[in-house]
Order: C-alpha cells, then structure tokens, then sequence
C-alpha cells in the first residue's frame, strides 16, 4: 500500500499495515530510532528492494496506537435523504483504504419516496439488514455509523427503545441497536427542524432521545461552516434552508444545515470550515480527502 511494502513479525503485520496507511495519510513520517526500546526487528522495504528506514513502537511516538492489536470496527454509512449509496462510494474507498471495513445501506433515490412526509421506517429496516451482515461478516460485536445529513437522525431511531410508528398505526417497531453501536458520526445532520416533511420524524427523536442519549454511545456531530445565510445573490439558498431548519437564516453553516442543528448537547462537535453539504456538491464536502482527516479518528 503506497508503494511500500514491509517485512514484520507475523502477530503485529496486520495492525502495523492499519496504522502506517494512517501514518501515510497524515503525512507523518517514519522514525528511525528509540531510545526506550531500539529498533523494530522489521524494516520497511522499497520498491527497489533496499532496506529503508525501521519503524518505532515506542508508546511516546505518534504512532503508539500501533500496540493495541485491535482492529477498526466496521462502519456503515446512511445516506442523506433522498440520496443513493453510489454517492457515497468516494467516501467508501477512502476508508477502506485505511483498513476499516465500510459498507453504504444500498440505498435508491426511490427508496426514499414512500417516506417523505411519513415515518422513515423502510430506511431504518434496510439500515438494520446492513448491520446485520456487517456484524456476521467480520464477526464483530459492535458496529459505527456514519450519517450524512438526514441519515443521522435516522440513525438515532435506529438506536432508540421506544416504539416507532405513523400516527394512528397500530403497530410499531423498535430496533434498540444503541448496543450494537460504538460510536455515530453524524455529517451536517439536522437534529432539529420547523420544515413540514420531516419535523414529525425529528420531533420523536428530540423528544425521546434528546442529546447525546445513551452514554454507551460516542455521538461526534460534525458541522460545516461555509456559507453565511443572507438575502441577497449567492445567500438565498442558504439562508431559506437555515430558517426552515433552526428558524435563523442570518447564520453560518454548509449552505443546506445550519451550524446550530448540526450539533447536540453533550456530543463532541465539531466546525470544518469550507465543506459543502452534499457529495454531490462542486467542490469539497465533508467526506472528501482532507475534511475526512477531522473526524476519521473516531472510527478508530
């Protein structure tokens, strides 16, 4: 991987390749010596076939999470609304690139219809099927999420006890997965919302699961700062979404959630300046390469 191969001990070979791709996508470089403990009996070989520079294991050095044996969770990604899981498949490479295995719920943009202005119950299923096979495939006992926009609140429902239905509906479902779940990474999610189609689904959540709401659960909730709402030319977009969302348009956020819905009491949230809302967005969103550098430590 990155054109290096490397010569180790057969019980770390398999976390060191982990942990070195990482050390490659943050452009850290390799030490050559330890004084706590010398050389790794391994050194890394180039194309070439000649010896480079040993790596250090030290527990001072950047890469001391090169120990731990443990390997990343598996990590699936829920689609924003109305989004498909090919949207994703950038987002997909770049983490399986490092190791940690991701699937995207395979969602359709027709998947979605039956949902608008309705309980999400048809994306929540596909959400658990998806777990489900992650879970059995790697032989894991726990899984992390990943939800784009309106797959972050869907993830919530997917994590919560209490039972979940259209009004008037006699029966309901429950999918208590919070302990299934490791960590949720939610990008520019709207946890809160004034617009019609899908206040009724948020309301549930804000209701039953305010907050962070199950301490078993790591909620990292990551918003962009990028366009200033305003009503005006190149504003407009933004500033109508904000205040059907947090009732302010006057604010910052990715152009579609403002900074002020994407984050929630009690998570570890964070600003990326620059990142649009969407993977289909031009420029970067908050999958592409270097706003991925901020919040894939979670995974991990």
């Amino acid at each position: 991987m990155f054109g290096i191969n490397y010569v180790l001990p057969t019980n770390i070979k398999r976390t060191f390749k982990t942990n070195y791709s990482l050390a490659q996508f943050y452009h850290i470089s390799p030490i050559s010596h330890c004084s706590q403990i010398g050389y790794l009996p391994g050194v890394l070989i180039g194309k070439n076939g000649s010896p480079q520079r040993p790596i250090c294991l030290c527990s001072q050095n950047t890469l001391s999470h090169l120990h731990s044996p443990k390997m990343p969770l598996p990590t699936i990604i829920v689609p924003g609304y109305l989004e498909s899981a090919i949207a994703y498949r950038q987002l997909e490479q770049s983490l399986l690139q490092l190791d940690i295995p991701t699937a995207t719920v395979p969602l359709r943009r027709r998947d979605w219809l039956p949902t608008i202005g309705r309980p999400v119950t048809p994306i929540v299923q596909q959400l658990d099927r998806t777990v489900q096979q992650m879970l059995h495939k790697h032989n894991a006992a726990q899984v992390n999420l990943i939800g784009h926009s309106a797959g972050g609140w869907v993830s919530r429902i997917y994590l919560g006890d209490q039972p979940y239905s259209a009004p008037g509906k006699v029966t309901s479902c429950c999918w208590k997965a919070h302990s299934l779940v490791a960590s949720l990474v939610t990008l520019g999610t709207p946890h809160i919302s004034q617009e019609r189609w899908t206040r009724r689904n948020l309301d549930f959540v804000t209701q039953n699961y305010p907050g962070a709401f199950y301490q078993s659960v790591r909620y990292i909730c990551v918003a962009g700062k990028t366009i200033f709402g305003q009503r005006r030319p190149g504003g407009w977009l933004a500033y109508n979404s904000y205040q059907q969302t947090c009732g302010q348009g006057n604010t910052w956020g990715d152009g579609i959630t403002p900074i002020a819905a994407a984050h929630l009491e009690g998570a570890e949230n964070l600003v990326i300046p620059g990142v649009q809302h969407s993977p289909r967005s031009p420029g970067i969103w908050y999958g592409s390469p270097e706003p991925l550098k901020s919040w894939v430590q979670y995974l991990l």
